[in-house]
């Protein structure tokens, strides 16, 4: 960087891809943009707006001013490509370059602002409060549809049937069922709302024989022992049967399991259950609420009726032989086998399975053009009437197919399927790593927020991975590092995909975070479930929602977080809601907060600035028109006084700041108190492990919220 501009104000400069820096902020093509750059009042020279792999600038123009900042402005019109830019600031001899990353010393392509003519995200799903449901851990509605104990043979051992809902998990749970619905759901409906829920994202809820429901048997139905079963009867095979796991005798077992059979063959099951669920979503839609799926396209179940390795669909009458039982079955194609001789049928166990499981078979698009246009038509009919589901969560999106090329080829067709049968739905995918292959507006919307939310989260507030397999002393504390994390992984999304990314503190597949909080480091085979809720933190549990509720993006409670439910990773996560046990005043903590982010347009749409970061301590910033929000944190264990520079978001001298969320070890705190702010900067004495939240125009926010 030129020596000269060590005398330019450099946090005073700004620029973000929101409605204040970018008009339209998600712009279509052949449309007239207006792009504003902030600098220091009166200290600079020249703005000039350039796009990567350009000579020439635009030359850009001071549009206003206020008590601390200037304004430039300048216009472009869009075409069909993407358009990537950054600005050059010129004071004196010196020049330097700002993009997504900040005030850099050279232009960085990858790190450039970014415009994808018509990449749209949708507006409900913005800042959206979203919801997780394990379903059969969330409520048990309906008895009468619960998996009995020796219903069926799950690898190698019989499924158990659960009566105790608060009976402790087992290490290997997943043949373990409590018997949770989606009536359950629909009786919770209105608990959801009050707690502030926008959107339901479902674990899968598809036919498939296992409580998580990874190893779909049938996309074509919502699972009866999930939804209603009409037509019922017939034997179940014991809970005492032990075997080995050999694929013979668990064939042979699954083949006389009439009650399984039946429940999820028989068509009247079948329909009745989906009209339950177009009826359920009606009922979400009516409470002004919507719903994601989850969709598993990447590998499907053994029990899948179009591979049929365990014989369910054998011995059910309708249905096509699967292609491990036929060389001549239907679905020869949408599996790879190694062993392709006639010879080696029937019961051909020589398929690709992800990750060498031969439970989870991997489909093979690359080879089944009939399996593409089915999968797309499922993707098309969950989102389309009358189901009318509001998106989809994909799992483990980059591993479908065989190629690179191949798996974004596919995701284009499926976000044409998805986006022509319901325009409005999200698209989110399960990615660890960087997205941006597949956030460049024809794939998909965005993602689970890992890299840019979950991870630095936890390892600032505990120093934990978010297993609770590592602790790392380092990363603990460290508020620099959090926002150099968030910086770098936030610039590998669009904007329009970081608005509506899930950012969750806690889900299925890691550790609860209010279990994170007592830094140690262990799994439920090794340390036990008590140990889950041994020396936990509720001060840094309190902190961590603070940031979830008004960080960008969509947060993202797993059910049960916001009454106190700890647990392991995989499968203590996994614990069944404790109805009647919640920790009231946490859930009334999430509500407050939940209503916050809710009623603050500044906390959904705004942009973000880092204010302050040291050991144990955040400070940051969102922005939108005239409305700011200030968040602290002081996550360490003695008091600190603090002085916040609320000036770099343009707080000015006449306006009032005010307190309207404090959170420490021993609770929270609601209502207006005002900020002392001198000079722009506004001065606060932290609490031990505290939070607070601060907002301009607090009067007009309760009197509109109608909380005076």
């Amino acid at each position: 960087m030129n020596a000269d501009v060590c005398y330019l104000n450099r946090e005073a400069l700004f620029c973000a891809e929101t409605e204040d820096y970018r008009i339209p902020a998600e712009p279509d093509a052949d449309q007239e943009v207006t792009l504003r750059f902030r600098t220091g009042r009166e200290d600079v020279d020249r703005i000039i707006h350039r796009e990567c792999g350009r000579d020439l600038g635009q030359e850009m123009v001071k549009a206003a001013s206020d008590t601390y900042f200037d304004y430039y402005e300048c216009r472009i019109k869009t075409g069909k490509e993407q358009i990537r830019y950054y600005f050059e600031i010129k004071k004196g001899s010196g020049t330097c370059i700002y993009n997504r990353l900040g005030v850099q010393e050279e232009a960085l392509p990858d790190f450039a602002f970014c415009i994808t003519p018509g990449f749209h995200t949708p507006e409900w799903a913005k800042g959206a409060i979203m919801y997780q449901i394990y379903v059969d851990r969330f409520c048990n509605g309906d008895p009468s549809n619960d998996v009995e104990t020796g219903e069926y043979i799950y690898i190698g051992q019989p499924v158990q049937g659960v009566k105790d809902w608060e009976k402790p998990l087992e290490s290997l749970d997943v043949g373990y069922f409590y018997g949770g619905d989606l009536k359950g759901v629909w009786d919770k409906l209105d608990y959801l709302k009050a707690l502030g829920v926008e959107v339901i994202y479902f674990n899968p809820v598809f036919v498939s024989p296992s409580n998580h429901k990874y190893d779909c048997q049938d996309y074509e139905h919502i699972d009866p022992h999930y939804a209603v079963v009409v037509k019922d009867g017939g034997s179940v095979l014991g809970g005492e049967l032990r075997l080995g796991g050999g694929e013979d005798d668990r064939r042979e077992e699954n083949k006389k399991a009439e009650k399984y059979i039946r429940r999820v063959t028989d068509p009247e099951n079948l329909a009745a259950s989906d009209a339950f669920f177009a009826r359920f979503v009606e009922a979400v839609h009516e409470r002004g609420m919507r719903v994601i799926l989850d969709g598993v396209f990447n590998h499907c179940g053994s029990f899948n009726k179009w591979l049929d390795r365990e014989g369910i669909y054998e011995s059910a009458e309708g249905y096509e032989p699967g292609a491990y039982v036929s060389a001549d079955s239907p679905y020869h194609t949408f599996f790879k086998f190694h062993q392709e001789g006639r010879e080696n049928w029937p019961y051909n166990g020589s398929y690709d399975g992800w990750w060498g499981h031969d439970t989870l078979p991997k489909l093979n698009y690359e080879e089944s053009p009939k399996l593409q246009e089915y999968i797309l038509n499922i993707a098309r009919k969950w989102v389309s009437p009358p189901y009318n589901a509001d998106g989809w969560r994909l799992d483990v999106a980059a591993d479908l197919g065989h190629s690179g090329e191949f798996n974004h080829y596919f995701w284009q067709q499926f976000r044409k399927a998805v986006k022509e049968a319901n325009p409005e739905a999200l698209i989110l995918a399960e990615h660890y790593g960087d997205p941006s292959g597949w956030l460049r507006g024809n794939e998909w919307d965005s993602v689970m927020n890992y890299d840019a939310f979950m991870e630095p989260v936890t390892w600032f507030l505990t120093g934990m991975e978010k297993h609770s397999d590592e602790y790392d002393s380092h990363l603990y504390g460290d508020g620099e590092g959090f926002f150099r994390a968030m910086s770098y992984h936030m610039s590998r999304m669009q904007t329009p995909s970081i608005m509506v990314a899930m950012n969750e503190l806690s889900n299925h597949d890691h550790s609860r975070f209010l279990t994170r909080t007592n830094q140690t480091v262990g799994r439920l085979a090794t340390m036990g479930a008590e140990a889950a809720s041994e020396g936990i933190r509720y001060g840094v549990f309190r902190e961590a929602v603070m940031v979830q509720m008004t960080w960008p993006g969509a947060p993202t409670i797993y059910y049960g977080d916001e009454v106190g439910l700890c647990g392991w990773t995989d499968p203590d996560n996994r614990r069944t809601y404790p109805w009647g046990h919640e920790d009231l005043e946490l859930l009334e903590f999430h509500r407050y907060l939940c209503g916050m982010h809710k009623r603050l347009p500044v906390l959904k749409r705004g942009s973000v600035k880092p204010l302050l970061a040291g050991r144990h301590f955040l400070a940051y910033g969102r922005m939108d028109g005239k409305y700011k929000a200030v968040v602290v944190l002081n996550n360490r264990d003695t008091e600190r006084d603090v002085e916040v520079p609320v000036w770099l978001l343009g707080v000015e001298p006449h306006e009032t700041l005010a307190r309207i969320m404090l959170t420490t070890e021993e609770g929270y705190n609601v209502g207006i108190v005002k900020v002392e702010v001198h000079h722009g900067n506004a001065f606060l004495k932290m609490p031990p492990v505290s939070s607070v939240l601060l907002i301009t125009h607090a009067d007009e926010f309760y009197s509109t919220a109608g909380l005076q």
